[in-house]
């Protein structure tokens, strides 16, 4: 398995960052498997994919780049550099780190997601790396952009509530649950993957820990300063995290329970909704005893967090009141 040793320096110096290169490239992996996951995510498709292949199908170079450096078990170095900077970087800033990748760099990079193959002719130009950052600009602008302000609520929520995750219960509690192969083994060790790689000290390094709303997940570096961990955030964009709650649901439960009900179609935490909603962490839970008391909604522990979702009735009574009938 693939193992990255830490010390105390890198652990201190680690940090979440919201990134919208890795949006962008997390949502090419969607267009192009095009498999949807709930029903809202097949409305998503549709409304995209047929302009994602017309695009793809104008450019054979990108066409070519993502079949080499798209792969199900390894993505292109040269495609995904670690965030770099404080704060949300500025996609223009990623991308041309993607254009400026020198030729022999991205032929070199794409040659190992081959497995070490000879590259496509279609590879062999000088021009690659602008080519590859064309097709991700034209994913943002077409397709994350429109859904940004969206998606980047979503991933605020979820560092928020991994940040608290973090200062309750440590980094065992922060990390293990990034992805279905990450896992924070204790002294200083954190496993990325299944590969049978020899261990990578990155003592001293900055650690990135990145989320996207798709279902996806990938490691990256800038060696040595600093390597990331992509990783597929805890709340997934079901298209119901902008829906404003109905009229009916506002009238009876008052605007911000009524939010929150709204919103909690998957599991969320207290923190979770404090950054979707903008009320203060009182407020979210005295709202919450409320809807609990009334059956509307539950909790369960998942590690040292509490999730709160709806209830059977819950449900019901959200669905009633977008369809303006009376619940049973």
């Amino acid at each position: 398995m693939g193992l990255w040793l830490l010390d105390t320096d890198t652990l201190a110096r680690s940090r979440f960052v919201v990134s919208p290169l890795a949006e962008t490239v997390a949502t090419l992996n969607e267009l192009e498997v095009a498999v949807a996951s709930h029903p809202a995510q097949q409305r998503w498709l549709e409304n995209h994919v047929h302009a994602y292949r017309e695009r793809v199908d104008r450019d054979p170079v990108a066409a070519a780049v993502i079949r080499a450096g798209y792969r199900r078990d390894w993505i292109a170095d040269f495609l995904i550099p670690a965030p770099v900077g404080e704060g949300t970087p500025r996609i223009e800033e990623e991308l041309h780190r993607v254009r400026a990748t020198p030729a022999a760099s991205a032929h070199a990079d794409l040659t190992t997601a081959l497995g070490g193959g000879p590259l496509p002719p279609a590879l062999r130009r000088a021009d690659l790396a602008e080519r590859a950052a064309a097709l991700l600009e034209w994913v943002w602008t077409r397709v994350v952009l429109p859904d940004w302000e969206r998606r980047r609520h979503v991933l605020e929520a979820d560092i928020v509530s991994r940040t608290r995750q973090l200062s309750e219960g440590g980094w065992a509690s922060a990390l293990d649950d990034l992805g279905p192969r990450t896992r924070w083994l204790g002294d200083g060790r954190l496993q990325i993957n299944a590969h049978a790689n020899p261990p990578r000290s990155i003592a001293g390094a900055q650690l990135l820990l990145v989320p996207v709303t798709p279902k996806s997940g990938w490691v990256t570096w800038d060696e040595p300063h600093r390597y990331a961990v992509v990783y597929p955030c805890s709340g997934a964009l079901t298209g119901q995290e902008g829906r404003p709650a109905p009229d009916a649901l506002r009238a009876l439960l008052g605007p911000w329970r009524a939010r929150a009900l709204t919103l909690l179609s998957t599991p969320m935490s207290t923190t979770q909704l404090v950054a979707l909603t903008g009320l203060a962490l009182g407020s979210v839970g005295r709202h919450l005893k409320v809807l609990l008391n009334a059956g509307l909604v539950r909790r369960r522990r998942a590690g040292r967090s509490v999730l709160y979702y709806r209830s059977e009735a819950g449900d019901r009574l959200v669905e009633a009141a977008r369809q303006g009938r009376p619940a049973r």
